[in-house]
């Protein structure tokens, strides 16, 4: 009787992301679904082979979790107070740090003014730029005022020139901009592909955690806002910050996704300016409008960013027209949330909104997600409809339910602090309104 076999299986193509195999070249995985990681690999055949447990160097032995010192583990400042607060406190030696952001909102311009404030403190810097040419970075950091002898410049773009750069500068932080531009030698596909992008990330980091050098990469974005690459490359870092704001608007937001080493909800405020990229400590008066007499249509919301409490101001324009379908225009809010906040005041204030166009902004291009703005946006329209103002005394925040109601938001102790901070008497809150007619008609009297 012949003796059985097993069954030998050999693929030509695999997939990086979960390892799924097939005789011939794919564009989509056939397990995952991602797009564009199935590459050529190495025939698979044989038995597995058990592993072999590997005999501990003395150095690299266990240690009881109390006997272990975290001196070297505490966070250095780069002197942007902005950036340190984001951080939780300053840049960690061996931390691997990856800033993600749409093109051309400032990346390049906030990281040579870091390399420059680390290195003015006297800490070597290498800034490695894969897609520039170390004179146009020079430029730049000779307009914005970052020249510093302690920062050196190397333009590579292939892992092992990176390595070599490191060996010869040995500096205490690693600046890597992009990582989708660098190639790594050992590993096939073109730069920029999930294959490519591991190995350098990985390969960066691993040295980083060997030298207890900080390591900070740029990651480019997809169209639809996320991290280009691998989903892995956010996790092999210990810090995920994204670096927002709107082209038209001088205003920057810096926020963490994911921080190994402090806070995840601190959001950090920049002003792009001539000579560089500022940091705004005090941002309550960049989302206001200072007006002699109150205005019709606006109203000032408290919002949440993170840990910061910051008044808004929105307006709002209320037309009439003939159009059979009035304009619904939004900048700085949710369309869909307006849309509700509309249906609540007709049905449920009686206001006459199905006929008009109602066009509603925030000031400043800040961008309000969170629902604690419904009531301010239900008073600017009230406001703009009626055509009185609302006193500038006044503040207000709350979610809007379809019945009518005002709902509890986060942080309201927070938001009524800093709203009396800020000069505003008649704070309009859930913890004295309980519904939207009561509320407005408060307002619109003392208004009248």
């Amino acid at each position: 009787m012949a003796s059985s076999t097993k069954e030998r299986t050999s693929h030509r193509f695999r997939c990086t992301e979960c390892g799924w195999g097939t005789s011939k070249w794919v564009g989509r995985c056939g397990e995952c679904q991602q797009w564009g990681t199935v590459v050529e690999a190495a025939e698979r055949e044989g038995i597995a082979r058990t592993t072999v447990a590997e005999r501990i160097d003395p150095t690299r032995r266990a240690q009881r979790i109390t006997e272990i010192s975290s001196e070297s583990a505490h966070h250095q400042p780069t002197t942007i107070g902005e950036l340190d607060r984001v951080l939780g406190g300053g840049i960690i030696p061996g931390a691997a740090i990856l800033l993600s952001g749409e093109p051309g909102v400032g990346k390049s311009t906030l990281l040579i003014e870091t390399a420059s404030r680390v290195a003015a403190s006297g800490q070597t810097v290498l800034y490695v730029t894969a897609e520039e040419s170390v004179s146009q970075v020079h430029l730049r950091a000779r307009r914005t005022g970052s020249l510093s002898p302690e920062l050196f410049l190397a333009a590579e773009t292939t892992l092992g020139a990176i390595l070599g750069q490191v060996d010869e500068v040995s500096p205490a932080l690693v600046i890597v901009d992009s990582v989708q531009t660098v190639t790594s030698e050992n590993t096939d596909g073109i730069a920029g592909g999930p294959a490519q992008v591991r190995d350098v990330a990985n390969t960066l980091v691993r040295m980083a955690k060997q030298r207890g050098c900080a390591l900070l990469l740029v990651g480019h974005v997809t169209k639809e806002g996320a991290i280009a690459g691998p989903r892995t490359l956010e996790h092999l870092v210990d810090v995920v910050c994204h670096f927002e704001g709107d082209k038209q608007s001088s205003l920057r937001f810096l926020r963490t996704i994911k921080n190994r080493f402090g806070p995840t909800d601190e959001v950090g405020c920049f002003q792009m300016a001539e000579q560089g990229i500022e940091e705004v400590p005090d941002p309550s008066e960049l989302f206001l409008t200072r007006h002699d007499d109150a205005t019709a249509g606006t109203c000032v919301t408290i919002a949440v960013e993170g840990q910061r409490v910051l008044p808004v101001e929105i307006q709002a324009l209320v037309v009439e027209t003939n159009a059979p379908m009035p304009r619904r225009v939004t900048q700085g809010v949710d369309s869909a949330r307006v849309a509700m906040i509309l249906a609540i005041l007709q049905r449920r204030a009686g206001l006459p909104l199905s006929s008009r166009d109602v066009y509603v902004s925030t000031v400043g291009g800040v961008r309000l997600d969170e629902p604690s703005a419904d009531l301010a946006i239900a008073i600017a329209i009230a406001s703009a409809l009626s055509d009185r103002p609302v006193p500038r005394t006044v503040a207000a925040y709350g979610e809007l339910s379809l019945a009518g109601g005002i709902r509890p938001s986060l942080n309201e102790k927070k938001r009524s602090a800093e709203a009396r901070r800020l000069g505003y008497t008649q704070i309009l809150s859930p913890s004295n309104q309980k519904t939207l007619p009561e509320a407005l008609r408060l307002v619109l009297r003392a208004a009248a």
